[in-house]
Order: C-alpha cells, then sequence, then structure tokens
C-alpha cells in the first residue's frame, strides 16, 4: 500500500468547514479539536483498511482489506466517504473527489461522531492519544519481525487476532476484584470430627491414625483451593492468558498489543447503531436548515437517502438509529412517556398526545451521553415505533426464494436485534480453571443465552487458545440441550457428554 500525505484544503470546503463546526457547537455539540485531512481515493482506502490510522503493524489482513476495498470502489459497489477516529484530537478524512455538498455532508456527520467519542459513557475509558498508541504498536511488531522473522511473528499474530473477541468489553467499568484468590480469602476449613468421650476411652473412639487422614485431606483440599485460579469466572481471556500461559516476551507483547487494541475498538462495537444514528441526527440536520443551497437539495437528497436506506430484512445502524433519536425527540418534546402515557387505553388520546414540554433536544443528548446500543433499543425500541417504520423480521421462502415477513411481533423482534447486538452477536466465554485436574489445563465455559455455539468455530478457538496456552484445553457448552466438554490437546478435537463423574468445575456455568 502507498504511503499518506497529506493533499491541499480548497479554499471554500475550508470556509464551510468553519462555518459548519461553529453552528454545530450552537447547537450544543461539543468536541475534541477535529483535525480534516484530504486524501484521493487510493490513500482512503489505504487508511479504511488500517482501521482509519495512517500506520498499523504489518499484517495481511490490512492488505487483504485493502485490496477488497479497492475492488469494491472500481467496480461502484461502494466507496468510503468519511473516517473519523475516537483521538484527541480527532483525525478526520475527505475524499477529494467528492462534491462539495457531499463535503459538507461529511463533515457535519464528523462533528457528530466527534461529540459521540468525546461525551458518551461507553468511550471514556479509552485511550485518547491512540493515534500515536498505535504508531508504537507498529514499531514494536517491527522489532520482533527483525528477531523472530517475518513469518514466526505473522502466524503468532494470527492466532492472537484470532481470539481477540475473547475480552470482558464492560470490565473497564467494573471492578471485579483479582482473579487470584488470596490465601486470607480461602474459607476456613472446619477442624477434624472429634467425637466427645472420656479420656481413657478417647483414643478407640477417635482413632489417631484416622484424625491425621483427616487432616491430611483437609490440608491438601486447602492448598488445592489456595491455587485454583482464576478465584471466580473471568470473561477477560486475554488478559489470563498474558499473565497465567508460558509465552517467550515477545509473544507477550504481541498478545498485549492486540488486546489493547481490541479494547479500544470495543466501544465502536457496542455503540454502532447510537453513534452512526447521532452522526446522521446531525448532519441532515445541519444541511437541511443551513448548509444546503438550491443547487445542492437534489445531490444531498440523493445522498443521504442512500446513507439510511435500509431494505427489507437488512439492518442499516444510520437508520435505526437517526429514526430512532427522532422518536425519542419526538415524544419528549410531546410528552408521549411515563406512567399516564403507558397507561392509557384511548387509542384516539394516544395519537393525539401532545404536552408541549418540548424536552426532546434534551433527551436526546441524556442518551447520548449514557446509553449503548443494547440498553438503546431495548428501552426506546417500542411497538409502536416497530409499526410505523415496519421494522418487521423478513426471511427468504424456501420455495420460491421470495422475501417474505417472518413476524410482525415486537418482542421477537426486539429480542432478535438484541441477540444480534448483545457482545457483537459473539458467544460469552470464561475461565473457569487454570489448572483443570491438577494438570496444567485450560477449561473454558460457555455462558447460554439462548444460542447454541457453533461447534466448527468453538473448535478452530479451541486449538487457536492451545496455541498460546501450550497445555490441552477444554471448553464446557450446551449444545442441543446436553452439556457437552470439547477438548483439544494438540491432535484431534474430541467431544464428551458432561456427566456426574467428571471433575469440577463441570455444570459451573450454564
Amino acid at each position: 500500500m502507498s504511503s499518506h500525505t497529506v493533499g491541499p484544503f480548497p479554499a471554500d470546503l475550508l470556509a464551510a468547514k468553519k462555518q459548519i463546526r461553529e453552528r454545530a457547537r450552537s447547537y450544543g455539540l461539543d468536541f475534541f479539536p477535529v483535525v480534516f485531512e484530504m486524501c484521493d481515493y487510493e490513500q482512503m482506502n489505504q487508511i479504511a483498511a488500517y482501521g482509519g490510522f495512517p500506520q498499523r503493524y504489518p499484517h495481511w489482513r490490512f492488505g487483504a482489506e485493502y485490496e477488497r476495498l479497492r475492488k469494491q470502489h472500481f467496480y461502484g459497489l461502494g466507496r468510503v466517504y468519511e473516517m473519523v477516529i475516537n483521538n484527541d484530537p480527532c483525525y478526520a478524512y475527505l475524499q477529494e473527489s467528492n462534491q462539495l455538498v457531499d463535503q459538507k455532508l461529511v463533515i457535519s456527520h464528523v462533528y457528530g461522531h466527534a461529540d459521540f467519542f468525546k461525551n458518551n459513557l461507553w468511550f471514556s475509558q479509552t485511550n485518547r492519544k491512540m493515534m500515536d498508541e498505535m504508531a508504537n504498536h507498529a514499531t514494536r511488531i517491527r522489532r520482533h519481525i527483525e528477531k523472530q522473522g517475518y513469518d514466526t511473528v505473522e502466524k503468532f499474530l494470527d492466532v492472537c487476532l484470532s481470539v481477540e473477541d475473547l475480552i470482558d468489553a464492560h470490565g473497564m467499568f467494573l471492578n471485579r476484584g483479582p482473579m487470584e484468590q488470596k490465601p486470607e480469602e480461602v474459607p476456613r476449613q472446619e477442624q477434624v470430627s472429634k467425637f466427645k468421650a472420656k479420656d481413657y476411652l478417647d483414643r478407640w473412639i477417635n482413632p489417631p491414625a484416622l484424625l491425621e487422614a483427616e487432616a491430611k485431606k483437609m490440608r491438601e483440599d486447602r492448598a488445592k483451593l489456595r491455587h485454583v485460579t482464576p478465584a471466580r469466572p473471568t470473561r477477560d481471556v486475554l488478559q489470563y492468558l498474558l499473565q497465567h500461559a508460558r509465552l517467550d516476551d515477545w509473544q507477550m507483547d504481541c498478545l498485549a498489543i492486540v488486546r489493547e487494541e481490541a479494547y479500544y475498538f470495543a466501544p465502536q462495537g457496542m455503540t454502532k447503531v447510537m453513534n452512526e444514528g447521532w452522526a446522521s441526527y446531525w448532519h441532515s440536520t445541519l444541511m437541511t436548515k443551513h448548509f444546503v443551497d438550491a443547487t445542492e437539495i437534489i445531490d444531498y437528497a440523493d445522498h443521504h437517502s442512500g446513507t439510511v436506506h435500509m431494505p427489507p430484512g437488512n439492518f442499516n445502524p444510520y437508520k435505526v438509529g437517526l429514526e430512532l433519536f427522532r422518536d425519542i425527540e419526538d415524544r419528549w418534546n410531546k410528552g408521549r412517556f411515563g406512567k399516564a402515557y403507558d397507561e392509557s387505553d384511548n387509542v384516539g388520546e394516544k395519537k393525539s398526545w401532545d404536552k408541549g414540554l418540548g424536552l426532546g433536544r434534551e433527551k436526546i443528548f441524556e442518551v447520548r451521553r449514557m446509553y449503548n446500543d443494547v440498553n438503546f433499543i431495548d428501552e426506546f425500541l417500542t411497538p409502536d415505533f416497530i409499526e410505523q417504520h415496519k421494522f418487521y423480521q423478513f426471511g427468504r421462502d424456501p420455495h420460491t426464494g421470495q422475501l417474505r415477513i417472518v413476524t410482525r411481533d415486537p418482542h421477537r423482534i426486539k429480542q432478535a436485534m438484541l441477540y444480534h447486538l448483545t457482545n457483537h452477536g459473539r458467544p460469552f466465554i470464561y475461565v473457569v480453571d487454570g489448572d483443570y485436574c491438577a494438570r496444567g489445563e485450560l477449561y473454558l465455559a460457555h455462558k447460554h443465552n439462548g444460542q447454541d455455539l457453533e461447534i466448527k468455530f468453538a473448535i478452530e478457538t479451541l486449538k487457536n487458545i492451545y496455541k498460546i496456552w501450550q497445555h490441552p484445553v477444554h471448553l464446557q457448552a450446551r449444545i442441543d440441550d446436553d452439556m457437552i466438554l470439547f477438548t483439544f490437546a494438540g491432535d484431534q478435537p474430541k467431544q464428551q457428554t458432561i456427566h456426574d463423574e467428571l471433575p469440577k468445575p463441570a455444570h459451573q456455568i450454564g
């Protein structure tokens, strides 16, 4: 991929940028300074392939993504209009071939993103100097390549990247306590069982050999308990591997880099609907009210509608997020919330309900600050909203191949959407025991949330964790109502039904 150079910024666009920035602030948007850079489409694709950063460590997946974007652009299947980076200052990239109306739309959209990055709770723990940190990561990986060889480092990065989702995205906001159990936290063992007896009968009623054997077992059990790790099931599998896997220093550094970047990108996955909806809300507000003239209105309408278009059966976060923010604003302006509104059975009254509260703008700023996609959808995706926008669940008819409505049930539709958004639709995997059966084996468990694991993906994940752990790895999962233990020990994967005879922690997480 070609190196990135900054193109000149046209005078008319510079003036428009300043006007949009000040107008955005007048509406209450608050953002870090935003640095805009002009790029040609090749540079745009390069930066997009790097996840929006001009520098990343060398790896084949970035080249593959660049090639995908290049072909997509070449064949007219799509193009990258904007990118903005959660950083202080924010960096945003504009494609120099775009029309002026497109550039103004993108700049307005970017300021919405920049406000969201700075003020949304779920981004509050991210590294605001990640532009520099990514360059640092690239330097460190290149040093490892110089010493270990490109193929060796790339293969290990492949393993690390295949398990990059095994983090605890909520852990940065919660004090879950230490992973290890301190000696003073180990439950005290009761004293040996001893019956009351006269002194001269004690040795027969309480045989010394039996008491000593019981005391010895208690000491052994206590010693085992003291060394059990983790002290409780933990979702941050990567952190556990960093602390306990037998890795070389360069391998630990590679895994630490992958984990750090995974935590940086996690809030973007957790707020995709809200973030794109918020940015779309503000580009539509700023453009239609202030920055589109008569000669641009058709192009603007065409490009905006393309951004938020959502065909039946598809899921467009721009569309869903934008319409939800508009709906929230309208409901809180009219007072269409609260006990009185919810308990009203008069359809006509609810349809014309308008208390004139004017709280909509204040409410959407509050939502922008506190929510992520899961609780955003859970709280504000109402049956009325689903019906109004026809956000039904669609599927293909197996006989005709035509798209048909599967359900209009708002509960089922919401649950399907929440499942898709929760943990990015990925399974919840926990480390339960790092010394299973006192053999140094790693025991993982899947927390079942209504959907079974995809077995082929589970097996491949076990294989890659084995390459890091370097000892047998087990995964407990519920498949078709049976508890199954999958095992990979370096040869062929195995599976068995969990039964009462299997040693703990089988059945600990269901």
